[in-house]
């Protein structure tokens, strides 16, 4: 991979890494004025009529109808039951937990990547991996709140698990359609199976407080759009289980953007998890790519029109 292309690579992982991490805490708030339901339809919403313009823009391709059933299924694992769950266990479980929890999607994925495309972390990659994940359980007896296994961390949990199939099973598609027009159809596919919440929807969007409105609109720009167009453009160039071998620096984020806008604030123990977190990633990501990955490191993705 040219260095170019690295660099972007890099800095798309890091606002991929930044915007997800502000969404936990950003979901708490808006759940203070809509329901789980009507925070995922609206923010979908926001995101799909930015797409929308987006898509015009750059005048993406049209689906072939054969892939159009798999796309739908991208929305509802990536959006429509991803979003839906983690709003839901939110209800129950801060923005900083919930992240932790979040944090097992890398490992997922990378299991799937393993079964379906034989791509490999290599020994330092899965080492890498496990020590993130310890750090993960760090943070966790740091949180100052006692660990209960509940419904919202098993919804959590789900969430996890449905996010890690669309990561594991996209890059074919990002390769295709490139990783705008797959976000595109992704979010709209989403959007479609999230439209049983629109009843009382405008009347909750009416009584929300200005701040929580504003909210909203920045979760359905910046974590639902741009963090995915990120995410989908460094999968076609890298793989799935490296490029989210770094979402376990979410965690350590999402506790700093809520302390400093919600007041939650970490302790001495979750601060250390982060740190263990933060080598466990370096360990996993650093030294080269993968050897499963070698191949997905020199392809190249198109913004609009990927190649058929």
């Amino acid at each position: 991979m040219k260095k170019q292309s690295q660099l972007g690579v890099v800095f798309a992982q890091g606002s991929c890494l930044l915007l997800w991490a502000s969404a936990f805490p950003g979901i708490r708030h808006g759940l203070t004025a809509f329901t789980p339901d009507q925070l995922s339809l609206l923010r979908f919403l926001v995101g799909s009529a930015l797409l929308l313009l987006i898509a015009l823009i750059f005048r993406i391709r049209l689906p072939e109808p054969k892939d159009i059933p798999a796309l739908l299924l991208f929305g509802a694992s990536g959006f429509t039951v991803y979003h839906a769950a983690l709003n839901y266990g939110e209800v129950t479980v801060s923005s900083g937990v919930a992240s932790l929890f979040v944090s097992t999607t890398p490992i997922f994925a990378a299991l799937l990547a393993l079964l379906v495309y034989r791509e490999r972390l290599g020994l330092r990659g899965w080492a890498g991996s496990l020590l993130g994940f310890v750090g993960v359980l760090i943070s966790s007896m740091g949180t100052g709140q006692p660990f209960q296994w509940n419904n919202g961390i098993v919804l959590i949990l789900v969430a996890s698990f449905s996010e890690s199939l669309y990561f594991a099973f996209q890059k074919p598609y990002v390769e295709k359609y490139g990783f705008l027009a797959f976000t595109a159809y992704s979010v709209w596919g989403g959007t479609l199976f999230m439209l049983y919440a629109l009843p009382g929807l405008g009347e909750a969007i009416l009584q929300a407080p200005a701040s929580v409105s504003l909210t909203v609109l920045y979760l359905g720009i910046f974590p639902t759009v741009l963090a995915y167009l990120a995410l989908a453009y460094v999968t076609a160039r890298v793989g799935a289980s490296e490029a989210t071998s770094s979402l376990y620096l979410t965690p350590a984020l999402a506790f700093g953007i809520a302390w400093i806008w919600l007041g939650e604030v970490p302790s001495l123990l979750s601060i250390a998890g982060g740190v263990v977190t933060l080598g466990g990633v370096l360990a996993a990501t650093t030294g080269g790519a993968p050897a499963g990955d070698a191949e997905a490191g020199t392809r190249k993705g198109k913004i609009g029109h990927g190649s058929n």
